[in-house]
């Protein structure tokens, strides 16, 4: 058996911003369970507990900041 569960394509959630890999979630002793890398334990994983799709896509987003700085690069051309 694994130590894993995939989640269904059906959930949105997004890939790892490190590595582009889908997460998983894995059991964390009787602390409950996390979300995360498949590839890497060293990349966000969320805190034990429930299941948190929702805190692992705020934490693998790239921030907004660095869409704005591109813009007013690409407008002073």
């Amino acid at each position: 058996m694994k130590g894993y569960v995939s989640i269904p394509k059906s959930i949105y959630c997004k890939p790892c911003k490190q590595c582009g890999c889908r997460p998983i979630i894995a059991l964390a002793g009787i602390e409950g369970y996390v979300v995360k890398c498949p590839k890497n334990n060293t990349h966000y994983t969320t805190e034990a507990g429930i299941i948190d799709i929702e805190d692992w896509n705020i934490h693998n987003t790239k921030l907004y900041e660095d869409v704005y700085e591109l813009k007013i690069k690409n407008n002073f051309k």
